[in-house]
């Protein structure tokens, strides 16, 4: 635990917001180092579009061994400087500081978990940190979705739900936006000669909205809203930003096949842009893991809460969208991911790294007493 929590304390002090290439290639810098120390060699480093990214192969090379997925990412949501008001702190049991439970945590156990575990001639273990997460995975999706191809089960050190609760389930993403292209006219002087893009894109955002079917679970949202140029002339551009959660792909399908069947209400020029992004992480995907992980957690006298299902997505829905058996939340225990109150539990990581690590034994059938650093 000691050096658990000084190589979390390090990455939390590297601040890494994902549209900074900079201090992502920065904090990439860090994670290899504190990875090489523990795992034992360098990982590969994958730059993409500018974005730094990390994997380590570790175990038999054979294509036909087994071989487990870990995932992971170092980017956060935080800017540079939140530091400042937000310090890493540890106190009374409880670790602050950006990034920390979203997922800094679950990258250092799952570090630690790959350099306990070692080498096996009979088994396969890739660990990939991604820098992208938080923006949807533009750069590492492909390289996610290869490297889990063929893989007994790709396991997400994404931070858990409350309680501890793994999660077998993860809405699907879609984004939109609506563009609309009306004309300008002085408001005062000829309104009548003008096109009214915010009228058509009111109109818009009241038709999007209906796209949502709670009965199932499909939320659509819209978010930003943009138009005009001046006080004083009728608007010839506006746009909306549509959020769209999905639980199945069908739904996510059906909701993109209305985006595209919009039409004007004014004579206005409507285009969509944008589209599915992650498709859902179905309980079929995970369930089967999600057993394994309680028989391991039997084991080791651990007391899971309920696996629960969750609107946000993360890598976990790509791994599962190519067909390979996922389970997510295996991270950090604590909460505020996103907010000014992100913590992560202390007493929860020793227990939660011994799962890890007892799970991928499991899936690998790697004998418990087996550790061959």
């Amino acid at each position: 635990m000691p050096e658990m929590l000084l190589d979390l304390e390090r990455l939390v002090l590297v601040e890494s917001p994902s549209s900074d290439l900079a201090a992502v290639a920065r904090s990439a810098d860090v994670v290899a180092e504190i990875g090489g120390r523990r795992i034992g060699f360098a990982p590969e480093r994958i730059v993409l579009d500018g974005c730094t990214h990390l994997r380590w192969h570790l175990g038999s090379p054979e294509p036909d061994a087994p071989r487990v997925l870990l995932l992971a990412h170092h980017d956060t949501v935080w800017p540079i400087g939140t530091l400042e008001t937000h310090p890493f702190s540890l106190q009374d049991g409880v670790i602050r500081g950006p990034g920390c439970f979203d997922m800094l945590t679950g990258l250092v156990m799952a570090v630690h978990a790959a350099a306990h575990l070692g080498h096996h001639p009979d088994a396969a273990l890739t660990l990939l940190v991604t820098g992208d997460e938080e923006l949807g995975s533009p750069t590492s999706r492909a390289m996610i979705e290869q490297e889990a191809d063929g893989c007994v089960a790709a396991l997400v050190l994404e931070a858990s739900g409350d309680g501890g609760a793994l999660k077998i389930g993860r809405k699907g993403t879609s984004n939109y936006r609506v563009e609309i292209t009306g004309r300008a006219a002085h408001a005062g002087l000829e309104p009548e000669k003008g096109l009214n893009a915010t009228l058509e894109i009111a109109h818009q955002v009241g038709v999007v909205a209906q796209f949502a079917d709670a009965s199932v679970g499909t939320s659509v949202t819209p978010t930003l809203i943009h138009g005009g140029t001046t006080v004083n002339t009728v608007p010839a551009h506006a746009s909306v930003e549509v959020d769209v959660r999905a639980l199945t792909a069908e739904e996510q399908h059906r909701v993109d096949d209305r985006f595209r069947s919009l039409t004007s209400s004014t004579g206005a020029r409507v285009a969509v842009h944008g589209g599915i992004n992650r498709p859902p992480l179905e309980i079929t995907a995970t369930e089967g893991v999600w057993r394994r992980a309680r028989a391991v957690a039997d084991e080791l006298g651990m007391s899971l809460p309920e696996a629960i299902v969750v609107g946000g997505a993360s890598d976990g829905n790509f791994t599962a969208g190519v067909g390979v058996p996922t389970l997510d939340g295996l991270g950090a225990v604590g909460g505020g991911a996103h907010a000014d109150h992100e913590h992560v539990m202390v007493d929860d990581i020793p227990a939660r790294t011994a799962l890890l690590m007892g799970l991928i034994r499991d899936l690998l059938g790697i004998d418990a007493s087996a550790t061959d650093a």
